[in-house]
């Protein structure tokens, strides 16, 4: 399984929910202007991308440990601070943000306890660690979709509503508490994604992109052709343009202050303002003087 794929074939599998769901997880995270942010697995860099719309590029920080993904959101984030690196060994100090956001992420990580601990580092005293995952086990049905197809062809077939361990609210909110953050929260995303056809749903599955594209692109075309039928009846055979829903849970918490903020030389000293106030809906409480 691989994201080291172009930025368009990624776009057409899983873009055009990421540039969906991005002002949803920043609003959530309770991004702020005047504020800085780092992305960790940015991909090509849709979250990237509206975090620099709210704080500046010059603000905003990214990481991915895929090369091309890494270029592509350095292209499309002219300013950003961009790098290659896993979320278990990010390359700056602590302290160095305000807000630490994964989009989609965390069951991707080989380590998901250690990723969140390093994300935590990296947010000075009062800050926000947020993040989300989708809904697989029923409420994203792109990923749905594709997956019952296969498994009523293939019993065998790496269903990521069993495979992906961070799924739902309970889940994400215990990894965070394991990572020591506090004022834990969890709260559905929703969006809806177009499709101009059938084949702008299927034909992305055969770049390889994610787990789903790496199972379709392993089958012999006999049995992909299989699958693109199965896949087509479940949709009910569209002839046109269509529209699919997705839910992704999103998890906040907040970083409590530490005795010291630095992890070496390159560390530098980041002021220990209070905490902006997080409302139920993810922006700022009548305190804050500032609005996304």
């Amino acid at each position: 399984m691989t994201f080291a794929v172009s930025r368009d074939a990624y776009d057409r599998y899983m873009g055009r929910y990421s540039r969906l769901l991005a002002p949803k997880l920043a609003d959530f995270a309770n991004v702020q202007p005047g504020s800085r942010a780092l992305d960790v697995g940015c991909g090509p860099g849709a979250l990237t991308e509206e975090l620099a719309r709210r704080v500046g590029a010059e603000s905003v920080f990214a990481a991915d440990p895929s090369e091309s993904l890494v270029a592509a959101c350095a292209e499309r984030v002219p300013g950003a601070d961009v790098r290659v690196a896993r979320a278990e060994t990010l390359p700056w100090p602590d302290d160095l943000v305000d807000t630490v956001l994964a989009q989609l992420v965390v069951n991707f990580l080989q380590d998901p306890a250690a990723g969140v601990t390093e994300m935590r580092r990296l947010v000075r005293p009062g800050g926000v660690v947020a993040a989300c995952t989708w809904d697989y086990s029923d409420e994203m049905r792109m990923l749905r979709t594709f997956w019952d197809a296969a498994l009523e062809l293939d019993p065998d077939a790496p269903d990521e509503g069993g495979t992906m361990r961070y799924q739902d609210p309970d889940e994400l909110a215990a990894l965070w508490r394991g990572a020591g953050l506090g004022e834990v929260e969890t709260a559905p995303l929703e969006v809806e994604a177009d499709y101009a056809s059938f084949d702008d749903f299927w034909e992305p599955f055969l770049c390889g992109a994610g787990p789903g594209g790496a199972y379709c692109a392993s089958l012999p075309l006999e049995r992909q052709a299989a699958l693109r039928e199965e896949c087509r009846r479940r949709l009910d055979d569209p002839r046109g343009r269509f529209t699919l829903s997705a839910r992704a849970w999103a998890v906040r918490g907040r970083v409590y202050g530490r005795a010291s903020a630095s992890s070496g030389p390159g560390a530098r000293t980041r002021s220990r303002s209070a905490p902006v106030p997080i409302s139920e809906t993810g922006t700022p409480s009548s305190r804050s003087t500032n609005s996304t």
